[in-house]
């Protein structure tokens, strides 16, 4: 088995993996239908809510980061599970006795999962701002783009998850150890800068900390900051963090 990465094999990954996803209706419609529908809870939760005079509505504040949110975390349900369908089937072990290396497999699945992502974004913002009159300061490309690539985190996360995971359910449980405390702690529930010492600290290493920044810039000012740049660029590389530690830990199969 080589170890170089052959962008052709890795290609060939991803058609595989959306020839896959094209034929599991269940997935799809997790991965296109379930964001936008939570976010039409929060909607509905909000909808009747009063709005104090001089505050930003409650729905526009939370739905925007919520595009980034939901996004993450159905990416790495479906990517783990996904992953580790591959490992107990046995279609890893035989795919890693070809030319095929961990880092093509691994890429190839980013890429799949990548552009379903993009097609998540797409349509979850598209509903949110025309069914639910979100309302965006900044441009909806920014939007966009930074919900690609918090799925993108989304995928990466549950590539590396799945490595430690010998079952479906235990797919399940690893998700609340990865997604909660980033949820927690990710300057929606609290704002970071009110957050104690430790907690802050711990804050400013989880990733999606900087995915939620990045939309909460876009909501406040009608140009992309330097600030959104650089907090996107962190979610990228974690992202590709995540990618590089999933290769070295992926096992053929579950024993």
């Amino acid at each position: 088995m080589t170890t170089a990465l052959s962008p052709r094999l890795a290609s060939a990954t991803a058609g595989r993996v959306l020839r896959q996803l094209r034929h599991d209706h269940r997935t799809v419609a997790m991965m296109l239908v379930l964001p936008s529908a939570l976010l039409g809870l929060l909607y509905l939760l909000w909808a009747e809510v009063p709005t104090p005079p001089g505050q930003p509505d409650t729905f526009d504040r939370v739905g925007l980061t919520m595009l980034g949110v939901f996004p993450f975390v159905v990416m790495f349900l479906v990517t783990s599970i996904a992953m580790l369908r591959e490992r107990t089937s046995g279609t890893l072990e035989r795919l890693l006795t070809t030319p095929l290396s961990r880092l093509d497999l691994l890429l190839g699945y980013g890429l799949a999962f990548g552009l379903a992502a993009a097609l998540q974004a797409v349509v979850t913002v598209t509903i949110a701002t025309t069914v639910y009159d979100l309302d965006v300061t900044g441009s909806l490309s920014l939007v966009v783009l930074i919900a690609v690539v918090d799925a993108a985190l989304g995928v990466a996360l549950g590539l590396l998850a799945s490595a430690f995971a010998r079952s479906e359910f235990q797919a399940v449980q690893l998700m609340p150890v990865v997604v909660l405390p980033q949820f927690f702690l990710c300057g929606l529930l609290v704002p970071r800068d009110q957050l104690t010492g430790w907690l802050q600290a711990v804050s400013d290493v989880l990733p999606l900390s900087y995915a939620v920044a990045a939309l909460q810039e876009v909501g406040a000012s009608a140009e992309a900051t330097g600030t959104m740049w650089v907090d996107v660029g962190v979610v990228a590389g974690a992202t590709l963090l995540a990618l590089g530690l999933a290769a070295a830990t992926l096992r053929r199969r579950t024993s």
